[in-house]
Order: C-alpha cells, then structure tokens, then sequence
C-alpha cells in the first residue's frame, strides 16, 4: 500500500511512461482493432485508459486536465496521445498541490464501498496496467510494434543479445 506521495509519484512516472510508449506506437489506422466484433477496439481501449484517470480522481475532489470520462473516442492517435499526458501530468500536479502524506489515510465513497485515497491510487495504476495489457493484445492483432513494458518484447531479445523466448 502506498504509504507516501514520493512513492506515488515514482510509481506513476514509471507507468504513464510505460503507457506513452504503448500509445507511441498506435497509428489512426489500428484504433478500429477490435479482439472480435461487438468489443472494445483499440482506440476505445486507449480512450477508456485515458478518461479513467478523470473520472476517478474525480470522485476524490480532483480536477483532473483532460477529457471528460463521456468525451468521444478521437479518430486520431495523436490525440489520444496528447489527452492521456495531458491527464497524467494533471494528476501528478493536482496530488502534489492538494494532498499530503496524511491524505493517503483518508476514506471517499468509491463505486459505493470506503477506499483509502492509497487504494484509489493503487486501483487507478492497476485498471491502467490491466487494460494496457489488453491494448498490447490488440496492438499485435492490428500488426503494430509492441515494445517491452517491464522486459523486452518477443522482439527486442536480440537487442539483449538473447533469442527469444519459445513459443
């Protein structure tokens, strides 16, 4: 459990990062990637990563830069991309401006059970790696690069020296 700010910050810096890279790589074209008919595409995927950060820290009286959790998925990568760190960089400003160590400890209604603001930051950061590992699924699908998020993808074991791992 998240006992400090500086631990959040550190943490959250490592994993919008690791998201950026992700939708780095996205092109207009791919967003349309669906796992089959009738669920989330790529972009929608994308979308939902980055209006959750908004529509969560909202329900702990921040105010959060970015698009509304209801705002239309965009037709272009770019801007989804510039949405997502725009709400990243806001969440960090917010926390750091309106909270405290101390705030950590304390209780909001969140989905109708009692969190601590340290598991709403823990949630936010796991439904974020949750549904990144979905978008990596749909990244392959649509043939896009996908780089390595906490080791090399299958394609960068060479650039380690090592083949890669057996399917």
């Amino acid at each position: 459990m998240l006992t400090s700010l500086s631990e959040f910050e550190h943490l959250w810096d490592y994993e919008a990062n690791a998201t950026r890279k992700l939708f780095a790589e996205l092109t207009d074209a791919s967003l349309a990637q669906a796992v089959v008919p009738g669920h989330r595409t790529l972009g929608r995927m994308a979308w939902h990563i980055t209006t959750s950060i908004s529509e969560m820290m909202s329900r702990v009286g921040l105010t959060i830069g970015g698009p509304p959790h209801d705002a239309p998925v965009p037709a272009k990568a770019a801007e989804i991309q510039k949405a997502y760190d725009e709400a990243a960089r806001s969440l960090l400003e917010e926390i750091k401006a309106k909270w405290t160590d101390a705030t950590l400890r304390q209780e909001d209604d969140m989905y109708g059970e009692k969190w601590s603001r340290a598991q709403t930051l823990n949630v936010l950061m796991g439904h974020q790696i949750h549904h990144r590992g979905q978008v990596t699924v749909l990244m392959r699908q649509a043939g896009l690069k996908v780089p390595g998020v906490y080791g090399p993808a299958k394609e960068e074991w060479g650039a380690f020296g090592a083949p890669p791992p057996e399917v």
